[in-house]
């Protein structure tokens, strides 16, 4: 046998051949994403050019940007007919876009500290899953410390409000062997009676650990929308889930107010609640009364929100297979198990885009209530900052400012939610 009909047997294996350069890295993630088809390709090649187009023609604006001047017209003297912009009025009023024109200089400390402690408070609810329960104390106390520091005063105020607040709730689970319904009703009125009654207390303790007050009316700027969009949102979840459950009931009485609040105010324009909240409510007020305009506004914009809240838990609700409201009847659960341990759950987590959506439409509707002489960011810049003589004629510097700061907190609220959805995703697809 000749020695070319000899097999011939490997001994060894051979090692790995590195993956073709089409199929590894940027370049196999360009193919796909950008250039995988003819259509593709086009598409990608123009909206490059565009890209690039708007870059190179706002760059200048950028790169030759005025951050030290004070005024305008210094700022197109050191320009000198360049193109650029003139970011000097951020680092010159920068103070009165985050706290308003009135807010004491040397109190800034405490709404920054408010801001600060919010990310703490927050964050038990936002990673339960992987944060102690115990920091939910952190949670419970923060709006009293909160309003503390923003507002100012004695700290009994926050104090007696805490101990109604548990007062409440210790009430309301003392009576909810006989129904959820009388259980929320006499938790409510335990805590509206403690709170009247501590008015007494506080008043005569005005001294005790006091910070210096300051009025609503001189509270302004970013931190106006911040307080309205985190009390509103927080607010406006429970009510909503309240409302929704309420408009499901089969108690036609709880049922058809539900319907008439929701109807009601979905069909009403926020800016007219508003309205609403600044002028007429006082007219049915003793008189006499001062009842706080940001509270006011609060009490609005919290309905508002939990009106198409409660439309988003409905559709939630509604989602749910017949199979799972059976499921816990057979376990002999009561309405207020069955909705807290088995259908609330679910039911909450397919709203999660609704609700999110809600919230930062919300977030964003906060402006509107510069149209009542509040001056948040936008009340700010239209008025005080465009209105004085060294300013007027800035507008793209100040309102990209405050698209700068909403875009930063809606997309961290669209991210979180995001991820919300992924660490609650159970099937295996």
């Amino acid at each position: 046998m000749s020695k070319d009909n000899i097999a011939y047997h490997r001994t060894h294996m051979l090692p790995e051949a590195p993956p073709p350069a089409t199929e590894t890295g940027a370049v196999k993630w360009l193919r796909e994403n950008l250039f995988s088809s003819v259509g593709n390709t086009v598409l990608t090649l123009v909206a490059a050019y565009f890209v690039v187009s708007l870059v190179i023609s706002a760059a200048p604006w950028f790169l030759n940007g005025v951050w030290d001047s004070p005024s305008l017209s210094a700022c197109r003297e050191i320009l000198d007919g360049a193109t650029g912009a003139c970011f000097a009025v951020l680092t010159e009023r920068w103070n009165q876009l985050l706290f308003g024109f009135k807010y004491p200089s040397e109190l800034y400390w405490r709404p920054t500290l408010a801001f600060v402690l919010l990310f703490a408070a927050i964050a038990p609810v936002l990673f339960i899953k992987y944060l102690p329960r115990k920091l939910l104390v952190v949670t419970g106390l923060y709006p009293f410390v909160a309003y503390w520091l923003i507002w100012g005063g004695t700290i009994m105020v926050p104090v007696m409000a805490l101990l109604g607040t548990l007062f409440g709730v210790m009430v309301y689970r003392r009576t909810m062997t006989v129904s959820a319904g009388v259980a929320v009703l006499a938790g409510l009125v335990a805590a509206l009676v403690f709170w009247w009654a501590s008015g007494l207390v506080t008043g005569s303790m005005a001294g005790v650990m006091a910070l210096e007050p300051v009025p609503s009316r001189d509270m302004g700027g970013f931190m106006i929308n911040l307080m309205l969009g985190v009390i509103c949102v927080s607010l406006s979840l429970p009510f909503g889930i309240l409302l929704a459950l309420g408009r499901q009931s089969s108690m036609p009485i709880i049922k058809w107010i539900c319907v008439i609040f929701i109807e009601f105010i979905r069909g009403v324009p926020l800016i007219t609640l508003l309205f609403v909240a600044n002028v007429v409510l006082a007219y049915f007020l003793p008189p006499g009364t001062t009842f706080d305009l940001i509270l006011r506004v609060i009490i609005m914009i919290t309905m508002f929100a939990s009106a198409y809240i409660a439309e988003v838990i409905r559709g939630g609700l509604a989602a749910l297979p017949r199979g799972q409201y059976e499921a816990a009847d057979s376990l002999g659960l009561d309405y207020a198990q069955s909705m807290q341990f088995i259908i609330l759950p679910q039911a909450l987590k397919i709203s999660i885009p609704g609700i999110v959506n809600v919230a930062v439409g919300l977030f964003k509707d906060t402006t509107l209530v510069s149209v009542i002489s509040m001056f948040d960011i936008v009340g700010m810049i239209r008025g005080p900052i465009l209105a004085s003589a060294e300013w007027n004629g800035v507008y793209w510097e100040l309102f990209g400012f405050a698209s700068v700061l909403f875009f930063i907190v809606c997309y961290g609220i669209s991210q979180y939610s995001q991820w919300l959805e992924r660490e609650l995703q159970t099937d295996h697809r």
